[in-house]
């Protein structure tokens, strides 16, 4: 089981890793072990650990007699045992990031790292990679800031999705506004959340043309009949993988050279 927070155990402590060798130590060491079960032991010199192991599958504890730790991981294992702590204790722990807000919950600072989090309650806010985190508070009375998401066009939505929803943000700029480019069907491509936002045809399962809605604002049309964006990498057709669209980048390439 994994803890949710980090343990520190400091003093004059034995150390044994195991794996295919065995390797032992005595000193005056931290041992720290992470909620991930990452366990690290460190000593006096540098900045690399004694001893760890990555992701543990297990942790134990053992507090009766010389305090022990015992992590294992397929055929490694690390014991630590203290013949005499400095300390043990456990410490709150959170994912750390830059400062974007405040939480309206609990007053705890905003920080942005895989989402954005609440140091102190913990609460969690799924965010796309390419969102610009704004200044500025949400209109309606949830506290929370406002981003900036590029899809298709600049949306300025909350950063809580149950708040004011992104994909129906979206699905109600471009949902049914172009057509399935197969020429054989006359659907329309809807906007969908099928893992990320995708405009694929309507008439699924029996036409499966469906293409990720790009980081980007729509900047024209491509010659085979989608839109193209414009992305942090330059203009790109919606299908990423049309003939037209590799076409005319090679004809600027060709242009570019002359």
């Amino acid at each position: 089981m994994i803890d949710d927070a980090i343990r520190v155990l400091a003093g004059d402590c034995t150390v044994i890793a195991e794996d295919a060798d065995r390797e032992e130590y005595r000193g005056r060491v931290t041992t720290i072990v992470k909620p991930d079960n990452t366990v690290l032991v460190h000593d006096i010199d540098g900045y690399q650990p004694v001893a760890w192991i990555t992701r543990a599958d297990s942790v134990s504890s053992d507090r009766r007699g010389d305090f022990t730790f015992v992590a294992k991981k397929d055929t490694q294992t690390l014991r630590i045992a203290a013949h005499e702590q400095d300390g043990f204790a456990h410490y709150p722990t959170s994912v750390a990031g830059t400062p974007v807000g405040v939480c309206p919950d609990c007053d705890g600072t905003l920080v942005r790292s895989s989402g954005v989090n609440c140091v102190r309650c913990g609460d969690r806010y799924g965010v796309p990679a390419d969102a610009t985190i704004r200044d500025e508070q949400c209109d309606c009375d949830c506290g929370l800031p406002r981003m900036r998401v590029e899809r298709g066009l600049a949306f300025d939505v909350c950063l809580d999705r149950a708040c004011e929803s992104l994909d129906a943000a979206v699905n109600r700029a471009f949902d049914r506004q172009w057509g399935c480019p197969e020429s054989e069907c006359d659907g329309d491509l809807r906007i969908l959340r099928r893992g990320g936002l995708i405009a694929g045809c309507e008439h699924y399962p029996d036409c499966d043309t469906g293409f990720a809605v790009p980081a980007g604002v729509v900047d024209g049309e491509c010659g085979c009949g989608l839109p193209t964006f414009e992305t942090a990498h330059g203009s790109r057709c919606l299908d990423t993988t049309c003939d037209r669209a590799l076409d005319e980048v090679l004809e600027a390439d060709s242009a570019a050279d002359d």
